[in-house]
């Protein structure tokens, strides 16, 4: 008799694991979901025809087998009518595919723009090394970063101990301090010398001064191109996106399973785990629209949802420093705000009638007195995003604390507060305004402070368990990218369908060593 799979959370991680069993095996997974959404924080927003990227997804990975799963659910569009240079991937890209403006089941090739917001002026993100930048630095700065960067190279060589010191380490003070301190201070709540290296160390990996100095001298060979496998991906400049964001590719899949056998239940909140020795035997899951609480027998469970939960909700004994540190592990919480306008603020645009939007799908806003963190212009992630391609269709991103002033406004006041914003940091108009939403999002960012340097704690009580498998970000508590959580969710599926009861490898994605391997396949 096929094996009872459970699977929580239907977020890219969830999805994932189920649609590798319905692919691979004779098993239906049965995916619990607690929300009435699909794809967590890659799902894709409807307001009036225009769409939001919550989280901004860029669907580029060194993993060939993520780039060929992302393939299979969404083909890329036909190269023969790209905008930009034939792309170069890991592999080879078939001549023909689908024409976006005919078919809705396509992937787009995009070209990568984004900029940092400093002083009032737009710097390019990477960091470029042409005379551009270093004039909107000025001499004297420009003189400082690198005199900054000279002497931490040349000082003792230690392991970082906080973010802050891997951001010097890589980058020097002062560079650190322009670019780097604000924005991730302003993300995470707390000073960069409260948060562990690690966080620095998954997401910008072995980026440095030096790459990007290369990255720089060699993008005007390869303008368009989508990067091979040695490219660090901070410095990617073509990557592929779904016509309609990322939540189209995670409702196809999910329509997938459920054509494969497997069943989706949304709305069910997993509040419970019952252990017999080492083996998780059944779930509590409460149906969140009628309340009613039933327990279903299990024989394996893949868990994408908060650790803190998951930890929470096991029934019985368990050693107690295990609950305080998933009790005292922290989330970063995100409130999205639409905003339609009639176009972004000319001064900054253009003086064309015709240009109403900078070309960007992300500005960095490294300005103080301004809590918004990121821009989104999300006409320019995909045309199909924007009802009306003649408007601008943004995205202000603030990062926030459940409960804290900013989070408790009402939808009205985050749009007030919004527009001012922006309209202080030179990015738009008041009377440009046309309507606009605000979207809040609990538990977005697992963070790296907290009790989280005693996670492993955590750690070494699930891994106990042979039929407990935590996937994904919060299922594993690392802001890890969406093909990292992908890419957990394949391993621990593979480790299952092979008698595998070690989670070694599945902790071990994005590290280094898991992806060389990964690109050796």
């Amino acid at each position: 008799m096929p094996e009872k799979v459970i699977i929580i959370g239907a977020g890219p991680a969830g999805l994932t694991a189920a649609y590798e069993l319905i692919r691979r095996s004779d098993i239906k997974p049965v995916v619990l979901e607690a929300t009435s959404e699909i794809g967590g924080l890659s799902r894709t927003i409807l307001y009036k025809g225009n769409r939001i990227d919550i989280g901004g997804h860029r669907f580029f990975s060194k993993s060939k087998q993520i780039m060929s799963r992302w393939q299979d659910i969404l083909p890329v569009q036909s190269l023969s009518n790209l905008a930009i240079h034939r792309p170069s991937l890991p592999f080879r890209l078939p001549e023909t595919g689908p024409d976006p403006e005919t078919e809705d089941s396509v992937m787009l090739v995009r070209n990568r723009i984004s900029h940092i917001l400093f002083l009032g002026k737009l710097f390019d993100y990477p960091l470029s090394v042409g005379l551009s930048t270093l004039r909107k630095l000025g001499p004297i700065r420009t003189l400082q970063i690198g005199l900054s960067y000279v002497e931490t190279r040349l000082g003792p060589n230690f392991p970082p101990q906080s973010l802050e010191d891997l951001f010097i380490h890589r980058f020097g003070k002062e560079l650190y301090r322009i670019f780097f301190k604000d924005y991730t201070e302003k993300v995470w709540g707390v000073s960069c010398r409260q948060i562990q290296p690690e966080w620095g160390q998954q997401r910008i990996k072995n980026l440095s001064i030096a790459k990007t100095v290369m990255h720089a001298l060699t993008r005007s060979f390869t303008a368009g191109a989508i990067p091979g496998k040695q490219t660090e991906t901070s410095l990617i400049n073509t990557f592929l996106y779904p016509k309609f964001g990322p939540g189209q590719l995670w409702e196809e899949t999910a329509g997938r399973i459920e054509r494969g056998g497997g069943k989706i239940f949304l709305n069910h909140r997993v509040v419970g785990l019952k252990h017999k020795g080492n083996t998780v035997n059944r779930i509590h899951v409460r149906n969140e629209q009628t309340g009613k609480s039933e327990r279903l027998p299990c024989d394996v469970v893949f868990s994408s949802m908060p650790v803190r939960d998951i930890i929470a909700g096991f029934e019985g004994p368990i050693p107690d420093r295990v609950r305080e540190t998933a009790r005292g592990l922290v989330y970063r919480d995100f409130i999205m705000v639409g905003l339609l306008l009639e176009r972004m603020h000319p001064d900054l645009v253009s003086r064309s009638p015709s240009v109403h939007i900078l070309p960007d799908q992300w500005i960095y806003i490294q300005e103080k007195g301004v809590r918004v963190g990121r821009v989104q212009i999300f006409n320019n992630w995909s045309p199909f995003m924007a009802a009306d391609p003649n408007l601008a269709w943004i995205g202000a991103e603030y990062f926030c604390n459940r409960g804290d002033a900013i989070w408790n406004l009402s939808e009205k006041e985050m749009i007030s507060l919004s527009i001012s914003e922006l309209e202080k940091i030179g990015l738009v108009r008041r009377e440009d305004f046309i309507e606009g939403l605000s979207i809040r999002v609990p538990d977005a960012y697992p963070a790296y402070f907290g009790s989280y340097p005693e996670f492993n704690r955590i750690r070494l009580f699930t891994d106990t368990f042979s039929n407990l498998f935590l996937i994904g970000r919060n299922g594993m508590h690392r802001y890890n990218n969406q093909d990292h959580s992908m890419l957990s969710a394949i391993t621990a599926v593979d480790n299952w369908l092979k008698g595998i009861t070690s989670k070694a490898n599945i902790w071990s994605v994005n590290t280094e060593k898991a992806l060389n391997e990964e690109l050796q396949k």
